[in-house]
């Protein structure tokens, strides 16, 4: 029945925030009849909203249910202050990430109303081999999920000068022996991003980026600022003794 139910609310993504019945039995592989009666029970406990005209949406349970994550909020309500200062010298995307189930998941994100575009919503999920952020956590991560990530690596995804598994793997040595990640990609936009690991007393629990246009990216000083926040957010974590465990 978990599992049921999760495959329901599974249905939902950022393209698909609103689903009929029928939508939610075709994305989830759930008969309608059953679909119908998972729904009826996650409208009652709050999880799914119906509208009024039958469509279903998220409900605001699942997010008063989300704030309580560790990893999320309480890694978020302790670099917050960091990330707010970063975000004024920069004026451009500040990410916070942390490693699930083989991918980024975004916990926190500011940015500048005239900032340049990109596809990252909190709550989303990034590819670990083409963001910085990713990168960041890859190079931190177990050397078997390196090694599945690799291995699986196709060019054209990442940064442009990652060409092969082998490159990918050069370059995670790289970001362990500089302790930060530059990577930069011309589609869909020409954009440039410097990321940095966040530490507690036992390890790396998430990465901090700034995204930019990669036009003058070189000259605006981001990867001085990214490392100096995420310092500052590590110290803070191992003062108040916070490890989100994951």
């Amino acid at each position: 029945m978990i599992e049921r139910a999760f495959a329901l609310l599974n249905a939902f993504d950022s393209d698909h925030r609103v689903l009929t019945l029928a939508d939610l039995a075709h994305r989830s592989d759930i008969p309608r009849s059953s679909a119908l009666r998972l729904a009826r029970a996650l409208v009652d406990t709050g999880a799914l909203e119906r509208l009024d005209d039958g469509r279903y949406t998220v409900g605001l349970r699942l997010l008063e249910i989300a704030s309580l994550a560790p990893r999320g909020h309480g890694l978020r309500s302790v670099a917050m202050p960091f990330m707010e200062d970063l975000f004024q010298v920069t004026r451009q995307h500040v990410l916070l990430a942390v490693l699930d189930q083989g991918e980024a998941l975004l916990v926190e994100r500011l940015s500048a109303l005239d900032a340049s575009p990109v596809r990252y919503r909190v709550g989303g999920r990034l590819p670990l081999a083409s963001t910085g952020v990713g990168l960041v956590l890859l190079a931190f991560a177990p050397p078997a999920l390196q090694d599945s990530v690799i291995d699986a690596y196709v060019p054209g995804r990442g940064d442009d000068s990652l060409r092969s598994p082998a490159d990918l793997r050069r370059m995670l040595a790289e970001v362990r022996h500089g302790d930060f990640a530059v990577a930069h990609q011309n589609h869909p936009w020409r954009m440039s991003t410097a990321a940095a690991p966040v530490r507690d007393g036992e390890g790396v629990v998430a990465a901090l980026s700034v995204v930019a246009p990669r036009t003058g990216f070189a000259d605006a000083g981001y990867g001085p600022a990214v490392r100096a926040a995420a310092r500052a957010v590590s110290r803070q974590l191992s003062a108040d003794g916070v490890r989100p465990p994951g």
